[in-house]
């Protein structure tokens, strides 16, 4: 099957275009979190308290939507999730008009719910294209995190000060701009129905953490969680560094744009691999 296929899928390219736009809201808010918390923090040490926040959100929100989706299809999930983003950004907005720095943990405890419901596109792709493509087609996706990389910062620096008597408000409002203009192409995509689960008891539930047995399940999970500590514990305190060593915001942004890049440039190739070479099968 040639990748001109997964080009003339209007459904994964709806999806590609959503996840792109919506994507771009990720960097921008790990060079607001820092920055708009050192603003309105009690103290320095509660700059990095709204990112926090964010990223636990993120841990607590994907099982529910997980669930979402699995009831009522990734569409109606997708949409929830642009939804908490813009009552998160608006919140945010509020929060740097009003000067409250608990307005703004709330605000980041949205933003980063819907954050962890757009991981979920590259799922949603897989389920549009046939199974051999299904590296190829979440390759292409995350790749989709590099425009996303080079839109958000700039949408933070351009934005940042549209509300000249209160600073990084603008950026806020943006994200909901964005959010709105990424429900466009997810308007005209069809994803298929969730299949009919039938329920099961609690007891069935928890065996099915059993899983967690395996070997491969626990590696991958390991790796996973120390991964995602690493980004956050690098990128986070990153602009807060940069601004205490006379750095301006838009280099700040400029900086974060190209660790987002180096996140993502990857994902051009690593499809293709696992297509050639496979993957380990879990033992």
């Amino acid at each position: 099957m040639p990748t001109s296929i997964i080009s003339r899928n209007r459904n994964y390219l709806g999806l590609l275009a959503a996840n792109t736009i919506l994507g771009s809201a990720m960097p921008m808010l790990i060079i607001l979190g820092g920055l708009a918390g050192l603003l309105l923090a009690p103290s320095i040490a509660l700059a990095t308290l709204p990112a926090s926040l964010q990223t636990l959100a993120g841990l607590l929100a994907a099982a529910p939507f997980s669930l979402l989706m699995g009831k009522l299809g990734r569409k109606t999930g997708f949409v929830t999730g642009v939804a908490v983003a813009i009552v998160g950004a608006l919140i945010g907005v509020w929060a740097l008009f009003a000067g409250s720095f608990i307005l703004l943990c709330i605000a980041h405890l949205a933003l980063g719910a819907a954050l962890a419901c757009y991981q979920y596109f590259r799922f949603a792709a897989a389920e549009t294209v046939s199974t051999e493509w299904r590296p190829v087609a979440i390759s292409l996706m995350l790749t989709s995190g590099l425009i996303a990389a080079f839109v958000g910062p700039q949408m933070f620096i351009v934005a940042k000060d549209a509300f000249a008597q209160v600073p990084l408000a603008g950026a806020y409002a943006a994200l909901v701009a964005f959010s709105l203009i990424g429900l466009i192409p997810l308007a005209l995509t069809k994803l298929p129905n969730p299949p009919k689960i039938t329920p099961r008891s609690l007891k069935q539930r928890l065996s099915s953490l059993s899983v967690l047995k395996r070997k491969p399940i626990r590696l991958a999970v390991g790796l996973g969680a120390v991964s995602q500590g690493i980004m956050v514990f690098l990128m986070v305190p990153t602009p807060l560094a940069m601004i205490g060593y006379d750095f301006s915001e838009a280099i700040a942004g400029d900086v974060i744009r190209w660790h987002v890049v180096a996140m993502f440039a990857p994902s051009f190739f690593t499809g293709f691999l696992i297509k050639k070479f496979g993957v380990k099968p879990a033992q």
